[in-house]
């Protein structure tokens, strides 16, 4: 018997596809679906005397626990001495900023389907909530190429080539 995959469970809990995706570059009314109240926020937290987001340095010999921590008490945390080039995480923002800025329309030639894994779409999180995150979110699992020729039909190659340094890299 083979072992589950990630494509299984999400074909078993699929996307709910009535959450619209949100133009972020051109919203001027929020809509109802946006809009989060103080009562909808059931996690709310007073992070003010908390300090700032934790900064977790990989040489420290208790990285993994401050990890832990970090993601039990604030669910992200910064990680420096991590060894990953800066040419290469200036790459990975570029990378970024060019897919994000993209029109919408573009952006949802690759939608992800219901029970897709890649794609454009909603957090996959996003069903646990009331309300709809004021996000995008991009998933590659495997290799982008398909996704990167349907964005950039006639200049795919920055993006595949980012995605083979990032690869080679790490």
């Amino acid at each position: 018997m083979s072992s589950p995959v990630l494509s299984d469970a999400f074909r078993a809990h699929p996307l709910n596809l009535n959450h619209k995706i949100l133009d972020l570059s051109s919203v001027e009314i929020l809509p109802d679906s946006h809009a989060w109240t103080f009562e909808a926020n059931k996690y709310e937290s007073d992070i003010s005397n908390t300090g700032s987001i934790p900064i977790i340095d990989l040489n420290d010999e208790n990285a993994k626990e401050l990890i832990g921590l970090a993601c039990k008490n604030w669910g992200v945390f910064q990680i420096v001495n991590h060894n990953v080039p800066k040419n290469l995480v200036d790459e990975v923002e570029l990378a970024g900023e060019r897919l994000f800025s993209l029109p919408m329309h573009r952006k949802l030639m690759v939608e992800r389907t219901p029970n897709g894994v890649s794609g454009y779409g909603m957090v996959r999180i996003s069903s646990f909530f009331e309300k709809s995150m004021w996000c995008e979110c991009f998933t590659v699992v495997g290799s982008p190429l398909e996704h990167a020729v349907k964005l950039w039909p006639h200049d795919y190659h920055k993006f595949w080539y980012f995605h083979t340094l990032q690869h080679n890299a790490c």
